[in-house]
């Protein structure tokens, strides 16, 4: 069989040949780029991490506010282990031109945000999750022991921050009734840096002048691909986190025996069983709810009450 490299060059002089060749050249320079191997490395990961059950809710506002709270001390923790790894290994030339502390660094503005959730004692009521607890073990290790592969946990954090981060802002304060004043949502409010798109253009241009040899970068995208799956441990154990919080509230919405739930549970059944005097009698509590169903009864107590109010409003008057 003919080879068709003869053929496709046949007609062609020789600088038409040369110049064939640089669009490739540079294209295969490209892929070479730290920037672009975790682009096209982590995808698949980045994929997954998006269509976690916690994160596809919170994208439709599905959110609780104790699970907000709980999202948000994950991050917390999580940036705490990260900032001080990169502050010990700011001088490391595997990572020094990635050395952002005022443009990206999360902590102080986190820290703002658990205040405002928890109040101002707030490390004496929170604890580090075990998926959250496992994140940190491994930048720890990672800053003290393989500092060039920091690169991999700031990227993943930090360009998902300055992209998906700001929409998952618009929607916390929509669906917790957050103030638009940012109280809450610290975290997303990156105030040194003016225009987010420019600034990831100018991390990722950084990340390619780093002076590393192949396996070193592909151990980057290895480690990326282990960031991500820190994050999705952590997006399992909150979406479990919220399964446990719609039980509960299923369960017991309210401490009243309505004839449906546990009996033992109603304040009413409690005290009569400690004063010895419960045997066959109802539940006031039932059947004041049995009562209050009948539409015309309803009419009667809203009347009652209307009445009540006017006679107490005449009397403060």
């Amino acid at each position: 069989m003919m080879s068709a490299e003869p053929e496709a060059s046949e007609g062609m002089d020789e600088p038409e040949r040369n110049n064939s060749e640089i669009p490739a050249q540079e294209n295969h320079a490209r892929m070479a780029d730290l920037s672009e191997l975790l682009k096209e490395g982590t995808k698949e990961a980045h994929d997954r991490a998006e269509n976690t059950q916690f994160v596809k809710d919170f994208l439709k506002g599905n959110i609780r506010k104790e699970l907000f709270k709980l999202a948000t001390t994950a991050l917390y923790f999580t940036y705490s282990a990260l900032e001080e790894e990169m502050e010990r290994n700011k001088d490391h030339p595997a990572f020094a031109p990635l050395y952002f502390p005022t443009e990206l660094h999360r902590k102080k503005a986190l820290t703002k945000d658990m205040e405002y959730f928890y109040g101002e004692d707030w490390k004496e009521q929170v604890h580090c999750s075990e998926a959250a607890q496992k994140y940190v073990e491994r930048i720890r290790y990672v800053g003290q022991n393989e500092p060039e592969l920091l690169v991999a946990h700031a990227y993943t954090r930090y360009m998902g921050d300055l992209s998906g981060g700001q929409v998952l802002k618009k929607v916390a304060q929509r669906a917790l009734k957050l103030p638009t004043t940012g109280e809450g949502t610290q975290f997303y409010l990156f105030e040194n840096v003016s225009n987010a798109q420019q600034f990831k253009q100018l991390y990722r241009a950084r990340m390619n002048t780093l002076d590393l040899s192949m396996k070193t970068k592909e151990k980057i995208v290895e480690e990326a691909n282990k960031a991500f799956e820190y994050n999705m441990q952590i997006f399992n154990e909150l979406d479990q986190a919220g399964s446990l919080l719609a039980k509960e509230m299923v369960e017991d919405p309210l401490p009243v025996h309505d004839g449906k739930g546990d009996i033992r549970k109603c304040p009413y059944y409690a005290a009569q069983q400690e004063g010895g005097a419960l045997k066959d009698s109802g539940c006031p509590f039932q059947c004041t709810l049995s009562v209050l169903r009948k539409p015309g009864l309803q009419l009667v107590v809203a009347a009652g009450v209307a009445l009540v109010a006017g006679l107490l409003a005449w009397y403060y008057m």
